[in-house]
């Protein structure tokens, strides 16, 4: 299995689902959705939280997996 890149940036909105729009430190904006341990644990991720997100190396959704 391939390591996963694992970057920080700041929720800028909070969408339905448990999906959020992150800002990443570059600048660029990815969907993110919630890990299955935060989701479990029933962490809560509002807009302006600074999150450590994991992305997927195909380009499709990042997951976040830590709030910072």
């Amino acid at each position: 299995m391939a390591e996963q890149e694992s970057v920080e940036g700041v929720v800028e909105e909070a969408l339905p689902n448990t999906l959020f729009r992150v800002r990443m430190g570059s600048g660029e904006l990815v969907l993110a959705y919630l890990a299955g341990k935060m989701r479990l644990h029933r962490i809560k991720v509002l807009v302006g939280d600074r999150v450590s997100v994991h992305l997927d190396p195909y380009g499709g959704r990042a997951r976040i997996t830590r709030r910072v």
